[in-house]
């Protein structure tokens, strides 16, 4: 598919209309969906990179007032663009939200559990947005379910993927996770790519600045918002979660822990029908191993109760 233009005719249309020039124009990471740019000192350019990410955007326009409206740490947006008709492309302009990324730096202990905190402080906030009780957002699509894991597990075993000893074993852990999780969660809206990269955190003090791209937001179960992040920052992230929502956490059903468990490991699983590596993508699940060797590397790490029990 022919990607959108973003030669530097382009690019100075667009920046000559917020008074800057190309040479204060200067590219972002970008990510699988967009080209991003710095215009100045003060606004992000984001430019989907083919037709298909477009959708996305025009999703990112609607979604991210809403969250900003429900006090989540988000950049805004300044313009939504599609008519195409200054320049030949769809593009957004947001405010600029300052900070580093938080896949690019490895910070202390302390710091990290703090900013893991925040980020369950701000999802608490986004969570607390439902279908029947907030602005209308059509563009938003529902979550069509999550994937059977034992139906998974039998499809693994039976390509040669696992051997038999293993998938009874995941069978079991299946069941005694199912035990936990509620029969049908409300469906909430989630924000879809909680991620390292997506995650904008300043220092002295660590302080999380904002939650970018926001292309894959949906109305789902809220635990799958804590399924893109390493498992190490998890607990953290349950505490924070917990402290906003003023949810205490249960000594006789870990229900949190199961339903994040729940995802990490069947979207590890997922991972092996899919198994060639996807080099140059900064998502820490792109390796296909990472999110089983991030299983292994967590539960041998002596993890804060109750998550051994639910191993």
């Amino acid at each position: 598919m022919v990607e959108y233009e973003t030669s530097d005719q382009t690019l100075a249309a667009i920046a000559s209309q917020y008074g800057t020039t190309i040479e204060q124009v200067r590219p972002l990471p970008a990510g699988m969906a967009n080209h991003v740019f710095l215009l100045g000192d003060d606004l992000v350019l984001r430019i989907p990179r083919t037709k298909r990410f477009l959708r996305d955007l025009v999703k990112e326009a609607a979604v991210i007032p809403v969250a900003r409206q429900a006090g989540v740490r988000t950049p805004e947006v300044v313009t939504f663009d599609d008519t195409c008709s200054l320049v030949d492309v769809p593009y957004m302009v947001l405010t600029r939200t300052q900070g580093v990324d938080l896949a690019r730096i490895e910070p202390p202990t302390t710091d990290i559990e703090h900013l893991h905190r925040q980020v369950g402080r701000e999802l608490g906030k986004l969570h607390r947005l439902t279908p029947g009780a907030s602005p209308p957002l059509a563009i938003v699509p529902m979550d069509s379910g999550a994937t059977d894991p034992w139906a998974l597990t039998s499809h693994l075993l039976k390509e040669g993927w696992i051997d038999a000893e293993t998938a009874r074993w995941l069978t079991h852990w299946f069941d005694r996770l199912s035990s936990h999780l509620p029969a049908s969660p409300p469906p909430v809206l989630i924000h879809g790519d909680i991620a390292p990269q997506n995650l904008l955190v300043s220092w002295k003090p660590a302080q999380l600045n904002g939650i970018v791209d926001w292309g894959d937001a949906e109305w789902a179960d809220p635990a799958v918002d804590f399924a893109k992040m390493p498992l190490t920052s998890i607990p953290a992230m349950l505490d924070g979660y917990r402290q906003e929502t003023g949810q205490e956490a249960s000594s006789s059903t870990p229900a949190w822990e199961a339903r994040v468990l729940w995802f990490h490991l069947t979207w590890a699983l997922g991972r092996l029908k899919d198994p060639l590596p996807r080099p140059g993508e900064r998502h820490w699940t792109a390796p296909p191993g990472s999110r089983l060797l991030g299983l292994l590397r967590f539960f041998t790490s002596a993890p804060p109760y109750p998550w051994a029990d639910l191993s």
